[in-house]
């Protein structure tokens, strides 16, 4: 019996008819963006030591790289000199985070978190910044998510009150959650967006030594699990929180955005967890929000088969409810998320089989 498939490859409309005529070689990507999602990217571990490791590196044009929360950390790992080493470190770093509990704590503290956190973030890129930054080819853009009026400062009262805000303006239009967080993306310097920002309220700040790793901590600091970022140097003054409160899953225009220093397809390749491309966080319970938009038609999409994930343990890919469901026990969850990162190995060998006699009819429309 064949064994299960566990790859599926979909694409927006102008990115179908190229790969129809042409098949899909690196020099045809211009972006690669990163979700946030947690410990669901750590499925895609096997595709980003392919993509980056082997793939991507047979040419030599400038790639965007835009990432939100675990996407950014994956992201700026791309950066760094032998990223195949690099995402097996943060594949590791990351299955072993472990938080003590204090006696009688059902959860560790926003504090105690972020300080866990920035400590890790600190040995991970310790002396190696100017790497992630100088990268003769990659464009690093952290996207985070910075609090305005009642959010302009973290506050035990006023924050949730702004975020319920937050809810109730996302509720009736994306664009009106504006009045309450903006998009803050860094970016390595010099570098234009990839995509428009006509979408959402938008700042860009040039990333450089004293602030790449308060952005890449900020854009990770999921709110009330974490606490904000404030008043990251060279940026506007203010409480900076998870990029993907603003982008989820990065639902961005890149389709009327590619600069001119693009290849000359300037395709979006997306490795993600799944399917659907979310536009913010809030936006998880309005499914009519999920469906792919002309923002896309220039993405292939790598995603596993759901059919597939229904064979990892617990039947799901890993997530933030993992923390709970194994509680102290860190060596059930290790063994847990390790068995799910070995799966995924499957991910990258099919997708370096399809790109070495790509099939059209295998690729299903975004």
């Amino acid at each position: 019996m064949a064994s299960m498939k566990a790859l599926r490859i979909y694409a927006g409309p102008k990115a179908m008819a190229h790969i129809e005529k042409k098949g899909l070689q690196p020099r045809d990507i211009g972006v690669v963006p990163g979700a946030a999602g947690g410990p669901k990217g750590l499925i895609l571990g096997p595709l980003d030591r392919f993509i980056f490791g082997e793939w991507l590196s047979r040419t030599d044009h400038p790639v965007h790289l835009v990432g939100a929360s675990i996407g950014a950390w994956r992201m700026a790992t791309a950066c760094l000199n032998d990223p195949a080493a690099a995402f097996q470190r943060l594949e590791h770093d990351y299955i072993h985070q472990h938080y003590e509990l204090q006696p009688g704590q059902k959860r560790p503290t926003a504090d105690f978190v972020s300080e866990q956190f920035g400590a890790s973030l600190k040995s991970f890129y310790g002396g190696r910044v100017q790497e992630v930054l100088s990268h003769p080819r990659y464009k690093l853009h952290i996207v985070t998510s910075r609090g305005r009026h009642l959010l302009g400062r973290e506050h035990k009262i006023a924050t949730p009150l702004g975020y319920f805000g937050a809810f109730l303006a996302n509720g009736l239009h994306r664009k009106a959650m504006g009045v309450w967080l903006e998009r803050v993306v860094f970016s390595t310097p010099d570098t234009p967006l990839p995509f428009l920002t006509g979408d959402y309220r938008t700042r860009q700040v040039a990333l450089d030594e004293a602030n790449f790793n308060p952005a890449l901590q900020a854009s990770c600091s999921i709110p009330f699990v974490l606490r904000s970022v404030h008043d990251i140097p060279g940026a506007p003054p203010g409480a900076y929180w998870d990029g993907g409160i603003t982008d989820y899953h990065l639902h961005l225009n890149y389709a009327a955005g590619l600069a001119s220093d693009m290849p000359q397809a300037g395709l979006v390749l997306y490795p993600h967890f799944q399917k659907a491309v979310v536009p913010g966080w809030l936006d998880k319970g309005f499914k009519w929000r999920h469906k792919a938009t002309h923002f896309l038609d220039n993405m292939v999409l790598l995603a596993p088969d759901p059919a597939w994930v229904a064979t990892l343990p617990n039947r799901k890919l890993p997530d933030r409810t993992d923390f709970n469901r194994y509680g102290p026990d860190l060596q059930a969850r290790v063994k847990a998320w390790q068995a799910a990162t070995s799966a995924s190995r499957q991910l990258a060998d099919e997708f370096n089989q399809w790109l070495e006699a790509p099939d059209i009819g295998a690729v299903l429309p975004l």
